[in-house]
């Protein structure tokens, strides 16, 4: 089940996302990041009850916005629920009439096979001097930008 995600749940997002940023496959969110932006954030719950996913879509400009956060916890990673976020992403922006939804991501070839097409940086000014700029990797980005029209 997937459903927006709730103050309990900052702390298991914090951790899941943590656990794949000391890997290199995604940038941490801090507590205070996750605690400001927590309306950006659905959560993937099992059967059981547990959180085992969640994907942020986070507004940018009037017709953009930005699927980042997406993660799936190893155990149950390549059973689609990766790509039932991300579609949770592109239903919610349809719903709020954004038109083009873009990513910054390590996993390129998983977004394009769910339609995204690969987007010069440099096309995503917006996200650039407003999130970018606070990042380490700043001005040597090493993730591919992709781009879905809606």
């Amino acid at each position: 089940m997937i459903r927006k995600g709730k103050i309990s749940d900052i702390k298991t997002i914090h951790g899941l996302l943590a656990s794949f940023a000391s890997k290199g496959l995604l940038l941490p969110r801090s507590l205070s990041e996750l605690y400001d932006h927590l309306r950006d954030y659905a959560v993937l719950e099992n059967e059981k009850g547990e959180l085992i996913g969640v994907v942020a879509l986070h507004i940018c400009w009037e017709n953009l916005a930005e699927v980042r956060s997406l993660a799936v916890r190893e155990d149950h990673q390549k059973r689609g629920f990766g790509r039932a976020l991300v579609q949770h992403c592109l239903d919610e922006a349809r719903l709020l009439g954004i038109t083009r939804v873009f990513t910054l991501t390590y996993q390129e070839d998983f977004f394009k096979k769910l339609g995204f097409k690969p987007i010069d940086k440099s096309l995503l000014p917006h996200k650039i001097w407003a999130d970018c700029i606070r990042c380490p990797k700043f001005p040597d980005c090493d993730e591919y930008a992709l781009i879905m029209e809606l």
